[in-house]
């Protein structure tokens, strides 16, 4: 016997009735693209939660390059900040022992306006906690910058970088690329670069792109974390003054908070919520 249809609507038919195959066709198609809409939506919403210019790793994102000099400058026109560099009349590079250097600040890193792209050095651990704050960032914790510099989070990075490996060195396998004393290969710095030791700091994102897509984790400057014993706290990465032995993960390297050198930066990490990890 054939089933009774009351046709009220078209949902309470098909509700009545076995759907035909061209219906079942048809809600299986409707089904899918809303489906593929919420993937889309999600992650859509997932990007929208990383800040601009941020590499997801764990729970948290950090910066791609160290803070540059134009990013510094909008911190201080908009804060009114000096900094202890420029109070006291300029930062300091060792040499025979610490040296102050007239002159040299955030935006004149060897005495001589720097470029906005350039890497800001002279910056002290709480001044760039203070940047960090500005920006709605924080600087990332000692654990959260090696996890980020050495352990590839992509699920799809590049050729040479695997989802799940930890590396040597921020630069991957090899510290070729990075900006570091000898034994990292030939990389462009800055030509206004007066030291004694080294060729001075790369303009920042220059150098070669290493594990999570990130720049100058290895060598270019010193980056101050959120971590250390008292009033030290730790810098991470070594610098252009250094070979790459101090680029590795278990380099320890502490210097007081109120150091205010050349080759000592910094870049700014965010937690994220679940929904964007």
């Amino acid at each position: 016997m054939k089933p009774t249809r009351l046709v009220i609507c078209p949902e309470i038919a098909l509700a009545i009735s076995p759907p035909t195959q061209v219906v079942r066709h048809a809600l299986t198609a409707a089904f899918f693209f809303l489906w593929l809409a919420a993937i889309t939506q999600s992650g859509a919403a997932r990007a929208q939660a990383v800040p601009e210019g941020m590499q997801s790793i764990s729970g948290f994102a950090i910066d791609r390059t160290e803070v540059s000099i134009g990013a510094f400058r909008r911190f201080v026109q908009a804060t009114g900040s000096v900094t202890q560099a420029e109070r006291s009349g300029g930062g300091s590079t060792y040499e025979a022992g610490w040296e102050q250097r007239a002159g040299w600040v955030w935006h004149s890193p060897y005495g001589k306006p720097g470029r906005d792209g350039e890497p800001a050095a002279h910056v002290t651990h709480g001044e760039a906690e203070a940047f960090c704050r500005w920006a709605g960032k924080r600087l990332p914790t000692d654990a959260e910058w090696g996890l980020a510099a050495y352990k590839e989070h992509r699920d799809a990075p590049p050729a040479g970088f695997s989802k799940g490996q930890t590396y040597r060195y921020p630069t991957g396998d090899s510290p070729m690329g990075a900006n570091c004393l000898g034994d990292c290969g030939s990389v462009a710095t800055v030509p206004e670069a007066v030291t004694s030791r080294g060729r001075g700091h790369a303009v920042a994102g220059s150098t070669r792109v290493g594990v999570n897509g990130l720049h100058d984790m290895g060598a270019n400057l010193w980056e101050w974390v959120d971590s250390g014993p008292g009033t030290e706290k730790r810098t991470r990465g070594g610098s252009w003054w250094y070979g790459a032995a101090s680029m590795q993960d278990n380099h320890v390297q502490t210097k007081p908070a109120n150091t205010a050198v050349v080759y000592i930066g910094f870049r700014c990490a965010v937690s994220l919520p679940a929904a964007s990890r």
